[in-house]
């Protein structure tokens, strides 16, 4: 699969490109509080079953080469996912703080998939620690409607930070 996250100049009317924006910066509003507020387990439930959700670097993007830190290839692997990191893994306590901005809609196919594009900061505190930035990139989506509600139906989380702590537990 060809990884491809140049610019794309938006394909639809400005008019439904708003529409689409609001109703996709409330979605990822609802994500982010949903992952800020260790509510790990309701994560899949942002998902279609058959979701793709890959986190990789800008380098392996660019190169194309699909190795990530994170592949989950379905809700029940993003399910596994969860339920180990709110139930066995061991780390230290923190708090997450998702920020998602600059929303653009690119394209709504005629099956009423939606094509967007966002940027994300991570900022993560340790209980007794600072709080610093985490990680920082895109979102590259792919949004569809199971009976009305907005899911994801493919995130490619690329993000630019060269050197990345060790600690990268929670979904981004």
């Amino acid at each position: 699969m060809k990884m491809d996250f140049s610019f794309k100049p938006a394909q639809i009317s400005t008019e439904r490109a708003l529409a689409l924006k609001a109703e996709i910066e409330l979605f990822n509003a609802q994500y982010c509080a949903t992952l800020d507020r260790g509510n790990i387990e309701d994560w899949p439930l942002f998902f279609v079953q058959d979701a793709l959700y890959r986190v990789t670097s800008r380098e392996n993007s660019d190169l194309n080469l699909p190795v990530g830190l994170v592949y989950a290839e379905g809700r029940d692997m993003m399910h596994d996912r969860a339920v180990a990191i709110a139930r066995t893994q061991m780390y230290a306590p923190r708090y997450m703080l998702h920020l998602v901005t600059n929303v653009r809609v690119i394209d709504e196919a005629i099956n009423g998939d939606i094509e967007a594009e966002a940027n994300f900061m991570l900022m993560q505190t340790l209980v007794e620690g600072p709080s610093t930035v985490h990680l920082v990139g895109n979102y590259f989506d792919t949004f569809t409607r199971v009976d009305g509600k907005l899911l994801i139906k493919e995130r490619q989380v690329i993000f630019d930070t060269a050197i990345l702590a060790n600690d990268l537990v929670f979904p981004v």
